[in-house]
């Protein structure tokens, strides 16, 4: 029944991403040359409501399914490793057209070639979990 709800949820999140066209690779282009505030408008509201629900969340010690109190760590502050993770991430994002959000929605709608960019996003990954391992920027 669990792998449902996360299925549902995961399947609205695409219906979402598609309507709203985020996941248009027109739409990313336009952001990145300051044509249009639609993807800022999109990203602005998420990061919002985002604040806002963590902030809630501490705030009332809310409680996990099980019963557990959420308890979420406060962030490492370094300028070093937040710069060189965008310019990474900014790079990905920039040549494949797509965040990870949009890659899964583009694959679902039939946009194939974007099953290499999958494929590289979960080869990256793991090439990070062993890079981890050792001291990285902090």
């Amino acid at each position: 029944m669990k792998s449902f709800v996360f299925l549902f949820v995961g399947t609205f999140f695409g219906i979402v991403m598609y309507k709203s066209e985020a996941a248009s690779w027109f739409r990313i282009y336009e952001m990145f040359r300051f044509q249009s505030i639609h993807m800022y408008g999109l990203m602005g509201s998420a990061l919002l409501i985002g604040i806002l629900l963590v902030q809630f969340i501490k705030s009332t010690k809310m409680r996990d399914a099980q019963g557990n109190v959420i308890a979420i760590p406060n962030k490492e502050k370094s300028i070093k490793r937040y710069l060189i993770g965008g310019i990474v991430f900014g790079l990905g994002w920039a040549l494949a057209g797509a965040c990870p959000g949009p890659m899964y929605v583009l694959a679902g709608t039939g946009y194939l070639p974007m099953l290499v960019v999958i494929l590289g996003a979960v080869i990256g990954t793991w090439i990070y979990g062993l890079v981890a391992k050792k001291k990285l920027p902090t």
